[in-house]
């Protein structure tokens, strides 16, 4: 058990859509710093729902989100932004100012920072994100995607929430596209001292990256725990319509040999597979 004060409490949290849809039932969740989180399931599941309640996008139905001192009940919009932010799956959803410096200065002019602070806030965002100041005039619809999205992160990075939400980090990515934003938000969460929760359908990605995992279905959280050991409950992951990455299912296969259910990399399942020869060559 954890014994830290959490960061997020979510208790009995229940969200009705406007249209009387019900899309989240009894969500009982707590955050901690230094986490790094996948919230994983099917389109519709409520992972959206759930991380919009997190930052204050969505008020609660019922039941409460507790983040730090406030109650996303009764605190604005703005309070909770600075605390919880969130990237949107598509950055070009988020980028409307003409060029990147006006882009990351955004949200601290609207929370009516000095100008001076402002310049402080821009700067530091985009050299933790490596946005070269030769991009600050130009529009973000000129540059990559990749690009875009570090100047949508920094123009959340300059608000200093402690926790990051990123919704779909890989979608639309190659391959080195997408570990190098992975790889991004690894040293955001490492050396940067932020909460990191991706939402994502890639589950190589949350095997290399995630060290804890919320899998949910129809509005319900159905796990939540250690990578390796949601990976383990295959007959739970059917029912999100996702499948552990193939290295863990080919590990699961080979289980009575000795290997780990859990297996999520090629690396470890290589260092077990010496492991157990060594074993069986020296008896």
């Amino acid at each position: 058990m954890n014994t830290q004060t959490p960061f997020i409490r979510v208790s009995n949290l229940n969200y009705q859509y406007p249209d009387g849809t019900h899309a989240l039932w009894d969500i009982n969740l707590e955050i901690y710093e230094g986490e790094f989180i996948a919230f994983i399931g099917q389109n519709g599941s409520g992972k959206t729902t759930l991380s919009k309640c997190l930052n204050g996008l969505f008020k609660p139905t019922s039941g409460d989100v507790i983040v730090e001192d406030l109650n996303s009940k009764t605190s604005s919009i703005v309070q909770m932004v600075r605390r919880v932010g969130y990237v949107f799956q598509n950055p070009d959803h988020q980028l409307f100012n003409n060029n990147c410096w006006d882009e990351i200065a955004y949200g601290p002019r609207n929370i009516q920072l000095p100008e001076e602070q402002v310049k402080e806030r821009v700067e530091e965002a985009a050299q933790v994100v490596g946005l070269p100041e030769r991009y600050f005039s130009e529009h973000p619809f000129f540059l990559s995607k990749g690009l875009r999205q570090r100047v949508a992160i920094a123009s959340i990075l300059a608000l200093r929430p402690k926790l990051i939400i990123v919704d779909e980090p890989t979608t639309g990515q190659d391959a080195r596209q997408s570990f190098e934003i992975m790889d991004f938000l690894k040293d955001l969460n490492e050396n940067h001292g932020h909460i990191i929760v991706i939402i994502t359908h890639d589950m190589p990605i949350v095997a290399a990256y995630a060290r804890r995992v919320v899998a949910m279905g129809q509005g319900r959280i159905l796990a939540d725990g250690p990578t390796a050991e949601v990976f383990k409950q295959t007959e739970l992951l059917a029912q999100t319509f996702l499948e552990p990455p193939q290295i863990t299912q080919l590990a699961q296969r080979v289980q009575d040999l000795g290997y780990d259910p859990g297996t999520l990399t090629v690396e470890s399942m290589v260092a077990q597979h010496i492991a157990l020869r060594a074993r069986r060559d020296n008896p």
